[in-house]
């Protein structure tokens, strides 16, 4: 690809058209992408439900066909699953070419998750509906407001677009692209690109526009404990003999120390943070019960970001209601773990697998089983474009844009940096604390979806223009 994406803000030509141009132009097309994120919303584009299989095609050829309307050559395609199925479809078009100019590609998914208990709602999911400054509805922000800041960003440029730019809509997002490896090798002709720009992401708080700095890898696996071939009368055996349960506790229990920092060796992390992260906001968000006392120690927002996380997601036992007076010769128990960026997933899951085998309790047979295992993302912040990006982010929301990490994992980014090795990935995004992304009465914050919809604008004109020396 062209490597000519070199500008870093200060030393750039000047922009043309102008900020306050593309600003004017926002502002003016704003009514009209609010209007087509109500469309959006419309189509209950579920890519977990088979139910809504037509739907989430519906919703691919509606992207199609804006985009076209956009003047791009867009189509919908589609590439295979890990077990030879067809994968979901997504939409991929180009702009008119630009003899010599470098390539960007936007990226945005267009399925969404399913809505839950209906009766949590205020609303009709699939209705939206603008209340004050927040447009409420499925999909309005995770992922409909990103597929707006694309087609509101090449719209307001028009034909002062000088660079070239390649969109892909994934389809399948919310239920973990299971065919997205396959398509970017399948596609690598179509998607090749200097830059890519993944809209799927926060803001630091509402007005507060952030860049994502660093994502957590995630790893999982299950463990099984048994102390007995059968169960035993817990008065015969009981005192010599410690029930599987018991017995798994105490192993759960050297994954963290004394403070809760993890205590698996080899999974590094930093104790710092670019943002404070006020302890009675955290408590509120996470709705801790009164008394609780955080664990782990360094920055409260490095310890959801940048540190590793270990937790037991899922436990099976003797159920309470039937239990007796035996003890409990097996149990089974599943750990999470969030790496921190930069780890290697395959060297943290040995890592935590040899923790485990280490520490087997009174010599109990303990069996790990490795399950998936993902890398997170740390991104290069001396490259040009990500100070591009913030000085794009200054300029739409009128102050200095932050740093942030995201405690969870977005694989597909990985993905991307492995099959598309030449390019700078940047990642931002415009939901924020109270969008409720996945839950009840999801919502977007319209003066940020304005912003970044500008933002985007003078960032693709900023890598279009030529840098001065």
């Amino acid at each position: 690809m062209d490597s000519a994406i070199t500008s870093g803000s200060a030393a750039a030509a000047p922009l043309n058209p102008s900020c306050q141009d593309l600003r004017d132009r926002v502002e003016r097309a704003f009514p009209s992408l609010v209007e087509e994120l109500t469309a959006l919303v419309a189509i209950p584009s579920v890519s977990s439900d088979p139910a809504h299989e037509d739907d989430v095609v519906a919703s691919a050829e509606h992207v199609r066909s804006r985009l076209e309307g956009l003047g791009l050559d867009a189509e919908c395609l589609r590439a295979h699953n890990p077990d030879g199925t067809l994968g979901r479809p997504a939409v991929v078009a180009h702009s008119p070419a630009v003899e010599g100019a470098p390539t960007v590609l936007l990226y945005a998914h267009h399925d969404v998750q399913p809505t839950g208990d209906l009766a949590r709602w205020s609303l009709d999911p699939f209705v939206a509906e603008v209340r004050g400054d927040r447009i409420f509805g499925r999909g309005t922000s995770d992922d409909g407001a990103g597929i707006i800041v694309h087609l509101g960003a090449l719209g307001v440029l028009g034909s002062d677009l000088a660079l070239n730019v390649v969109v892909f809509i994934e389809g399948e997002e919310e239920v973990g692209s299971p065919s997205f490896q396959d398509f970017l090798s399948t596609y690598a002709d179509r998607l090749a690109s200097d830059v890519i720009i993944v809209t799927d992401s926060y803001n630091w708080r509402p007005g507060k526009p952030a860049i994502t700095t660093t994502l957590r890898g995630n790893g999982i696996v299950t463990v099984d404990v048994t102390v007995l071939d059968h169960a035993v009368h817990s008065g015969s055996f009981g005192g010599p003999v410690l029930d599987a349960v018991t017995l798994a506790s105490r192993l759960i229990a050297t994954l963290h120390d004394e403070a809760g920092d993890v205590a698996v060796a080899g999974l590094g992390g930093q104790d710092t943070a670019d943002v404070d992260w006020p302890e009675d906001e955290f408590r509120a968000s996470a709705g801790i019960v009164d008394g609780y006392q955080l664990a782990g120690t360094g920055d409260l927002a490095a310890r959801v970001w940048t540190k590793p996380a270990i937790n037991v997601v899922g436990f099976d036992a003797r159920a309470v209601d039937q239990s007796s007076n035996t003890i409990a010769p097996h149990c089974r128990f599943r750990l999470s773990m969030r790496t921190a960026p930069g780890q290697d997933p395959a060297e943290a899951m040995e890592a935590l697998v040899a923790h485990l085998e280490s520490r087997v309790p009174f010599g109990a047979r303990v069996e790990v089983a490795r399950g998936e295992a993902g890398p997170g993302y740390d991104a290069d912040m001396e490259s040009p474009v990500t100070t591009d990006l913030a000085w794009a982010l200054g300029e739409a929301w009128g102050i200095d844009s932050v740093n942030i990490g995201v405690g969870g994992s977005i694989p597909f980014i990985s993905d991307f940096q492995s099959q598309l090795p030449d390019a700078q990935v940047l990642v931002t995004g415009v939901e924020d604390d109270r969008t409720n992304a996945h839950s009840e009465d999801e919502s977007q914050f319209l003066p940020d979806l304005k912003a970044a919809v500008l933002a985007e604008a003078l960032l693709l004109t900023r890598l279009s223009a030529p840098s001065q020396s």
